[in-house]
């Protein structure tokens, strides 16, 4: 199942972290190539992927979803 993330809360959840996306790639043991599509709006991350990058950014999963 793919999920509608919500792009600014992640960049701001980035943030917080002080995460680029080369960061957060590598906390969430994904390419920074599915990060930087993730971004720039070009792809949805799946249920799975979603996961690992809301548990590497210390967030529930549904503060990353679109209302």
């Amino acid at each position: 199942e793919i999920m509608k993330i919500n792009i600014k809360v992640l960049k701001i959840a980035m943030a917080r972290k002080q995460f680029n996306g080369a960061d957060l790639a590598r906390e969430a043991k994904v390419t920074s190539s599915s990060i930087n599509y993730i971004l720039n709006g070009k792809r949805n991350p799946s249920t799975k992927m979603l996961g690992t990058i809301a548990k590497a950014l210390d967030v529930d999963v549904t503060e990353l979803l679109e209302d």
